[in-house]
């Protein structure tokens, strides 16, 4: 579980502190005020992490990368900061690891100027660097899980990247590194949902997906996969379609005649099921949503920017009951919307208010406006003070 994210100089993110992060974040605020920039940053890592930095930065910025990406104003010499605080099982116990990168420009080109991986080894003391790297070289501790020896006896070994790749990206493929595979595998389980319908739809080829897509491209492989090989759980979502989607009797996952997949929907006023293009926008988004969150591996970090984009808003809170559910089994998820259906459905410490001041984002919990918690305290429904504009002022009185 992630604790903390501290980001400098990424986009609209000039300076951000998320502290005592829960199970489940759910962000509001207006459009362009930041909410998909804090989302980038998930799915920026993640590109570091699997390609490089330069390619991760062309991903986000274009052809400019780097100036495109950094927040505007910011020097050439100065780097774009990620630093993340989670939670570990390393040696049986749980430990906060923190990851620290810096990415910035050497004679125009990118590289990752300072990367850091540490936690405490003891109940006291500093947190000691597993991983420290500057520029492609750097040490790495192959021990770390002895705990019997003292840090000065700790095998520290010289390693060696390209600048542009991140040190956990390569030793983190390595056995002996624990702290740096368990990273890289929470990184690479991530899921960062950005839903698109006319993707989701029509006949699809038979590569195999037992995990949703980020584009949900693979919608008909992963429904195939849950009904042979996770019968009760797709039942289970089946029922579900049925007791929120007027008329939805049936949905079925199959290979047609000419070898390729596709799903078919059966209506209770017709005799014949019909294909997904006969279906409304809010039913497939629905079903897929209900795959993605009962998937019998979920993912550790799942990250969903405005959910009730063609969805009927009466389904906002059952689907917020639904993000609650995959919180409470372990996964921790982040949500940004503007439904005020979904926000009255999610607890008070979820909730988080995005603003922009001077083009800069500022982020902060619902619990520091007093104004706004208390009311919410008193019975009120975020949903409905964000429709009311309430939070006008809310850094304001939360600054105060």
């Amino acid at each position: 579980m992630i604790e903390e994210i501290h980001i400098e100089n990424f986009k609209a993110l000039k300076s951000i502190d998320l502290i005592e992060l829960p199970q489940l974040a759910v962000f509001v605020g207006k459009n362009g005020v930041g909410k998909t920039s804090l989302f980038r940053v998930f799915s920026f890592l993640k590109s570091c992490l699997s390609q490089n930095v330069r390619m991760a930065l062309q991903h986000e910025g274009g052809f400019k990368g780097f100036k495109d990406v950094v927040t505007r104003g910011v020097g050439e010499s100065e780097s774009i900061l990620i630093e993340l605080k989670f939670y570990l099982i390393i040696a049986s116990k749980k430990r906060l690891v923190t990851y620290h990168v810096e990415i910035g420009l050497d004679r125009k080109r990118p590289v990752v100027r300072r990367e850091i991986l540490r936690y405490k080894r003891a109940a006291y003391g500093a947190p000691f660097h597993f991983i420290d790297f500057s520029q492609g070289k750097g040490i790495a501790v192959s021990n770390e899980e002895d705990f019997s020896k003292p840090d000065t006896e700790l095998t520290r070994e010289e390693q060696a990247v390209n600048p542009d790749v991140l040190a956990i990206s390569s030793l983190g493929q390595l056995k002996r590194f624990k702290a740096a595979t368990a990273f890289r595998e929470l990184i690479e389980n991530w899921h960062i949902s950005d839903f698109h319908i006319n993707e989701a739809r029509g006949k699809k080829n038979q590569e195999l997906g037992t995990h949703l897509s980020r584009s949900g491209d693979n919608l008909p492989s992963v429904a195939l996969h849950m009904k042979e090989d996770h019968p009760d759980i797709f039942e289970t979502v089946l029922q579900k379609v049925r007791e929120r989607v007027p008329g939805i009797s049936d949905i079925e996952a199959k290979i047609s005649e000419d070898g390729s997949l596709l799903i078919r929907y059966a209506d209770n006023a017709f005799q014949d099921p019909f294909f997904d293009f006969n279906v409304s926008d809010g039913t497939i988004k629905m079903f897929a949503y209900l795959l993605l969150l009962h998937d019998p591996k979920p993912h550790k970090v799942l990250c969903v920017e405005e959910p009730e984009n063609q969805l009927y808003p009466e389904l906002m809170t059952i689907l917020a009951e639904e993000f609650q559910e995959y919180a409470r089994k372990g996964g921790q998820v982040f949500v940004s919307t503007h439904s005020p259906q979904f926000l009255n459905a999610i607890p008070l410490e979820s909730l988080f208010l995005i603003e922009k001041d001077r083009g800069v984002s500022r982020i902060m919990p619902f619990t520091a406006d007093p104004l706004v918690r208390g009311q919410i305290e008193a019975g009120d429904k975020a949903g409905y003070l964000w429709e009311q504009g309430m939070f006008e002022g809310f850094s304001r009185r939360a600054n105060r």
